[in-house]
């Protein structure tokens, strides 16, 4: 049955931990600025005082700041508090395996919900709805130390709920690469998005400077490699051949690595990374770290098992190889030395072949459920003991239960990228979704959808005057402005304003309500909304920088208090 993945367990919880770490710490030095009584969007207007109860209150929004007044904090103060509790919980857990903790990570999950429920559009990021359902996750994951003050041993039913990390990755990543097809985007279907997209991303890092450099046959080439690692890739998740599941591992790891090296995106391809451990095994977490014994050499003849493993591996590689080659036209170009590649297939042969094969997915994914839950009571039946065999057998029920139960509602958002298998779920099971949508347990995804700045680079420039004759540009710390200045790294912080800036740049002032707040904020000369989002509060003077080459949306502040 093989050995129950204790290492991959363990790295996962750390590098959740880690994630959540960076998550607080980001957000804390953000907060006064963003939320604070003189902040941009203040939090304390959302937790209005309706004269309810606290458990009816918790219930509308699920909260802890709603218990703020009763310790003398106001909004503010409390998701400071928070913050704090939160990175010093999480800093625990990635030092200390002891604390790696079911209760501990229900409490991160908890604080970080907390704040997530005011962040309003600050933290509507698909990274904030990953970070809450894979904390929610390692809820179940966890062992329960702290309680019976035992070590670390494995349960038999670990694998079960270890198994949910996968499917999420499962669902991140195929509706991720399906969104980009059924968007009808023309870059994504020309295989042209990422001759745009490093230098109109919002916080590129110096490193995509040299990836736009490349010339355009590999940057096709490289939208085809996306779409294999997004799409048929993650079929091999579920592979029963360790082997496969390994080359889905790596094929996952390299496409974060590139994104991290080009794009500032926070914690998120990190994360992306640890729940991609979940397709390890216990041997080879071992090599990795030198503490697996060697096995003899196989014998010959191999066994059936051997072969037929064999064979189903190359037959996964023949088909991905074949698949792609046949869907994007993938030819060398002796001539021009290059290889030429194109969509092959039609935006009606894809919805047609995604309607086809999204319950089946749905059943692929089940048939790997029931094999880990299968695994999970043998091993409760090799426990010694009548006593503790019982024990286990009534752990294993209670997760396979909750594991079920989170594999279902999870078929309602995973199934919104085709509705029509939507529409065939059990009502039961949307009914269910309903109930435990606002706690973030289950969340949809989908990665740039469409690609922006295909007709140049939008900014908003923000300009400040004493007398309204010489303007000065306000620089902010992390988005492109002076054109002069190198690329910022700043993973794994979010600037979140710096984040909604460039999209305000996509649309109409109408469609970012919260930029006449931050411009208001401004003209009130507020010191968070300056020191805190613009180049340490100064001004960069717009003659003594080169003409910015996008197009430019101008806003004007006119008071004295901008400087």
């Amino acid at each position: 049955m093989g050995d129950p993945p204790r290492r991959p367990r363990s790295l996962f919880l750390a590098g959740l931990a880690a994630a959540y770490l960076a998550a607080f710490a980001s957000l804390y030095v953000q907060i006064p600025g963003l939320y604070g009584r003189d902040g941009i969007l203040p939090a304390r207007k959302v937790l209005r005082l309706s004269g309810k109860g606290l458990w009816e209150q918790f219930r509308d929004m699920p909260t802890m700041l709603w218990l703020g007044p009763r310790l003398g904090l106001d909004t503010e103060q409390g998701m400071e508090l928070l913050c704090v509790l939160g990175a010093l919980g999480s800093l625990g857990a990635l030092l200390f395996e002891a604390l790696r903790d079911s209760l501990l990570f229900a409490l991160l999950w908890l604080l970080y919900l907390s704040l997530y429920q005011v962040g309003q559009v600050f933290l509507y990021f698909q990274w904030d709805s990953l970070l809450l359902e894979a904390g929610f996750l390692a809820v179940l994951v966890a062992p329960l130390r702290l309680l019976r003050g035992g070590s670390a041993a494995w349960r038999p039913h670990d694998g079960v709920t270890f198994w949910l990390v996968r499917w999420l990755l499962f669902r991140l990543m195929f509706a991720s690469g399906v969104v980009k097809l059924t968007s009808r985007c023309p870059t994504w279907w020309g295989l042209t998005a990422l001759t745009y997209h490093y230098e109109t991303q919002c916080i590129p890092t110096p490193g995509a400077w040299f990836a736009h450099q490349l010339p355009v046959w590999f940057q096709k080439f490289s939208v085809v490699a996306t779409y294999v690692i997004e799409i048929a890739v993650p079929v091999l998740f579920f592979a029963p051949a360790r082997r496969l599941r390994l080359f889905a591992f790596y094929c996952q790891v390299l496409l974060q690595l590139l994104i991290i090296l080009t794009g500032n995106y926070n914690f998120f391809n990190a994360l992306t990374i640890v729940l991609a451990f979940s397709l390890l095994d216990e041997e080879h977490v071992g090599r990795w770290l030198g503490r697996t014994r060697r096995r003899h050499s196989s014998a010959w003849p191999p066994s059936l098992r051997s072969l037929l493993s064999a064979l189903l591996e190359l037959s996964a590689y023949g088909l991905l190889l074949y698949g792609s080659i046949r869907c994007f036209g993938l030819e060398i170009n002796w001539e021009k030395r290059l290889l030429d590649s194109k969509v092959a297939f039609t935006y009606h042969e894809f919805t047609t072949w995604l309607r086809t094969v999204t319950l089946p997915l749905v059943g692929l994914g089940f048939l790997s459920l029931s094999w880990e839950i299968l695994v999970a009571m043998y091993r409760c039946a090799c426990v010694r003991g009548c006593f503790w065999k019982l024990w286990a057998a009534l752990q294993w029920a209670v997760f396979a239960t909750a594991t079920l139960g989170m594999f279902a509602i999870s078929l309602v958002p995973f199934t919104y990228i085709d509705y029509e298998s939507n529409g065939k779920l059990w009502p039961g099971i949307h009914q269910m979704f309903n109930a435990v949508e606002r706690f973030q347990v289950v969340n949809s995804y989908g990665l740039f959808r469409r690609m922006t700045g295909v007709g140049g680079r939008p900014e908003v420039v923000l300009e400040g005057s004493y007398d309204r004759q010489s303007w000065t540009e306000i620089e902010f710390m992390y988005k492109p402005g002076n054109v002069s200045r190198a690329p910022p790294v700043v993973i794994p912080h979010q600037p979140r304003l710096d984040w909604q800036m460039w999209f305000a740049a996509l649309g109409p002032h109408t469609s970012s309500p919260w930029f006449t707040s931050f411009v208001h904020r401004l003209l009130q000369g507020q010191r968070d909304a300056r020191a805190r989002h613009s180049g340490g509060g100064g001004n960069t003077s717009r003659s003594s920088s080169p003409p910015c080459p996008w197009g430019t949306r101008r806003w004007r502040v006119c008071s004295a208090s901008t400087a």
